[in-house]
């Protein structure tokens, strides 16, 4: 009952902010959904999870035009990203992905539309929920890119005028997938 109560708390906080947030019973169904609904050369990062379970070409199998290069040669403007992310922030409706590598930072900043899965049982209630996660994730001698998501790109910098998608994705969908992963720090 409490994953139930986080789960519509993030999808009211998410919502809020402009994310569409779509429940999927299964990974091939986001995979799907992606495939309707990207336009263009798609970029998957190849991490763990995208790996484990044949991301790639699940989304090519669904229709998407699954990019297979250098992420950096993907062109100009690539249609879509498709990431998994480490957890989410009920309150807020934030997911979090750790991002050191350029590939998932390059999906998630690049593309008109960054699809996200999220596993519900990785839904937190609030920042204070994150902060050991947080720490684990920043743990360590390197650097670190951890990537805050709340909603699609947006900037009121210019004339106070609010601007979706100026700096970033313009859409972005929360697909909900259950039994993906609850290992907080696996994308």
């Amino acid at each position: 009952m409490a994953e139930k109560n986080l789960v519509y708390r993030f999808a009211e906080a998410a919502g809020r902010v402009g994310a569409a947030i779509v429940p999927c019973a299964t990974l091939q169904d986001a995979a799907d959904y992606v495939g309707r609904h990207a336009v263009g050369n798609i970029l998957i990062p190849q991490t763990a999870l995208a790996e484990k379970y044949g991301l790639r070409a699940m989304t090519a199998a669904a229709g998407g035009e699954v990019f297979a290069g250098s992420f950096r040669d993907a062109g100009q403007l690539p249609g879509a990203g498709v990431t998994f992310c480490n957890f989410a922030m009920a309150d807020t409706g934030t997911v979090v992905l750790e991002s050191t590598s350029e590939d998932v930072r390059l999906a998630t900043t690049i593309p008109e539309v960054h699809f996200v899965i999220l596993d519900p049982a990785k839904i937190l209630a609030d920042n204070l929920a994150a902060v050991a996660p947080m720490n684990t994730l920043y743990a360590g001698s390197e650097p670190r890119f951890v990537a805050y998501i709340t909603g699609p790109s947006r900037t009121a910098d210019i004339e106070r005028v609010l601007t979706i998608g100026c700096h970033g994705p313009r859409e972005l969908h929360i697909l909900l997938v259950p039994d993906v992963s609850d290992d907080l720090m696996e994308i």
